[in-house]
């Protein structure tokens, strides 16, 4: 049985953010993956470049059965319907899954109190401290970095999707670390900058 890695999107939700991580768990994980989507509800959520999805479970048909829970980042965070989500982060946090939210929906966990007790990122600490308010007591173990990794959770701003996506994979142990370094080096640094490993057409597809 594939382990299931259930991404959050809500309307106009930021598609690149989570396009290197879900195509990595695929070609990385040697078959032991499956990426399923969540929102709101079963209706259709258009990204913020015009890619319309189908999710594969609303809010309250979420499964038990998962190994992690991906905040993709968007336009919608700060609306009040987002709040429907604490609940999902409230439940991950209880059974110590993998939690990871990049762009706005880090901040996001910021206002579930997710991130007070791990060192992490988001896109600005002085616009997170606004949003979250007395929920937010971290500002000691903000980073400012591309990407963060502490215990099982995983925060990035919206210019890292390649090292938030390298943070899950390792989190996630998806392949060995070296072939995982690979693929990031392969990505980040381009067709002809980066080392070449033997397995590299792999991921120029």
């Amino acid at each position: 049985m594939k382990k299931q890695i259930l991404f959050v999107i809500l309307e106009q939700y930021a598609d690149w953010e989570g396009a290197y991580l879900s195509s990595a768990l695929y070609m990385l994980g040697d078959g032991q993956y499956e990426v399923k989507t969540v929102s709101l509800t079963r209706d259709v959520v258009t990204s913020i470049g015009g890619f319309r999805v189908m999710p594969d479970y609303q809010i309250d048909t979420v499964p038990s059965d998962y190994e992690a829970l991906i905040l993709i980042g968007g336009m919608a965070w700060r609306n009040s319907e987002a709040q429907k989500i604490k609940p999902l982060v409230d439940r991950c946090l209880a059974e110590g899954k993998i939690l990871a939210g990049i762009c706005d929906a880090s901040a996001f966990l910021g206002t579930a109190g997710a991130l007070n007790h791990v060192r992490h990122t988001s896109n600005d600490l002085k616009d997170m401290k606004q949003w979250a308010g007395a929920a937010y007591t971290g500002e000691e173990n903000y980073v400012m970095q591309q990407a963060v990794r502490d215990k099982n959770i995983i925060s990035a701003n919206g210019t890292a999707a390649l090292e938030f996506a390298r943070e899950v994979l390792l989190a996630l142990k998806a392949a060995p670390e070296d072939k995982i370094t690979g693929w990031y080096n392969f990505h980040k640094l381009g067709y002809y900058g980066a080392p070449m490993p033997k397995d590299a057409m792999e991921w120029n597809d």
